[in-house]
């Protein structure tokens, strides 16, 4: 199997929450192969920081100010990159969080928000990504940032209604491959599944808070926001026939 990224070159992708850790490594990975890349992202001025950083490279990088918990945010974001950019050939889901509660005595705001960005954010930008794919005749790829969780409730403490959200998010992706099968479409959909990630993921969640926890939390092997990135740019090389469902990633070493 050849791996290449060359018929992208050039052409539109969108990467959600790219402000920091995944999506920022995702976005500078995709702008270094050569591709126009729209960072959405609600803090849109460190995407604007990071493409200043990336000025020179084969792409070009633009912050597209979106806060993926509101629909009309999202669908004033793909106008926006319709009519700047051109039409979108790759969309990554990876905008996503947890909040810090629980089920018992949990916070029904704080699991609304969990579903509201980790699955109904993540279904609007793919049919709004899909609907332009299906209309320019383009055989793009999709790829939902999943997580382990996605597969498997880690017995860690607080996990809530994220689990939940990723196995939404597993279930999302093999539906959607069934709906392009049954519409004739040569769109490619991909889930990445990593385990732990060295990010501010937790830190922006106050997902942990206990002091103790935190400092055990820190002497767990963790990947790198780039070992995504490297598996984002590895999925999209592959060529037109070969389609990898689910990826996989954990640092050696992991426990869940």
């Amino acid at each position: 199997m050849v791996l290449s990224m060359d018929r992208w070159k050039g052409k539109v992708a969108i990467v959600t929450g790219a402000s920091a850790g995944i999506g920022a490594a995702i976005a500078e990975q995709l702008v270094e192969a050569g591709l126009q890349v729209a960072g959405f992202a609600r803090r849109s001025e460190r995407v604007e920081e990071l493409s200043k950083k990336l000025q020179g490279k084969k792409g070009k990088l633009f912050a597209v100010k979106v806060d993926m918990t509101k629909e009309d945010d999202i669908l004033k974001g793909f106008k926006w990159v319709s009519e700047k950019l051109g039409p979108v050939h790759i969309l990554v889901n990876n905008a996503g969080l947890t909040q810090q509660t629980n089920l018992t005595e949990g916070d029904t705001e704080k699991w609304k928000r969990i579903f509201d960005t980790n699955v109904l954010g993540l279904c609007i930008a793919t049919r709004e990504a899909v609907k332009i794919m299906k209309a320019n005749k383009i055989d793009g790829h999709i790829i939902h940032i999943n997580s382990v969780a996605g597969h498997t409730v880690p017995n860690f403490p607080g996990m809530n209604v994220y689990p939940a959200s990723k196995h939404a998010v597993t279930a999302l992706t093999e539906t959607l491959r069934q709906e392009f099968n049954h519409l004739g479409l040569k769109i490619k959909i991909t889930s990445i599944s990593p385990g732990g990630v060295t990010t501010e993921f937790l830190e922006a969640s106050n997902f942990v808070t206990d002091p103790k926890l935190l400092e055990q939390i820190k002497l767990m092997p963790f990947l790198k926001s780039e070992d995504i990135a490297d598996s984002v740019l590895y999925v999209l090389s592959t060529p037109p026939h070969v389609q990898v469902h689910e990826l996989t990633i954990k640092p050696i070493g992991e426990l869940i």
